[in-house]
């Protein structure tokens, strides 16, 4: 079973705003905040930490289709909740990606929601 995940991101107070307010829909809280980091858990699932990267690293830039992390993917309770979480990306300013293609960019069958961290990272809402 994953314990955490660690990341690192080049403007920790935008990864702040975007992960704390976007997790907060699935019930992930602060639990710890430090001037380079903090971690976001819901006490169910493995927590999140997020690290501002070092000065001597920035120059590396990330890609999602390059070697390394491609996406995070979450799964939420049904199709009501991917939906909800669409509502409050769009309120919020939130780019949803594949929007020509919702819910079912993912397949026929799959019913997910696909958005990009600050970084590029990609993040999806899986409806399970």
């Amino acid at each position: 079973m994953l314990h955490h995940v660690e990341i690192y991101v080049s403007d920790l107070d935008a990864s702040f705003d975007f992960w704390s307010t976007l997790l907060a829909q699935l019930g992930y809280e602060e639990t710890a905040f430090w001037g380079e980091g903090f971690t976001l858990g819901n006490h169910r699932d493995a927590y999140l930490t997020f690290v501002q990267v070092k000065e001597r690293y920035r120059e590396q830039t990330y890609h999602r289709c390059g070697v390394g992390l491609n996406h995070l993917a979450f799964r939420v309770e049904g199709r009501d909740a991917v939906d909800a979480l669409r509502a409050f990306c769009l309120s919020s300013g939130i780019v949803s990606l594949y929007d020509e293609r919702y819910p079912f960019a993912g397949g026929e069958t799959h019913y997910a929601l696909y958005v990009e961290d600050p970084d590029r990272i990609k993040v999806e809402f899986v409806a399970v």
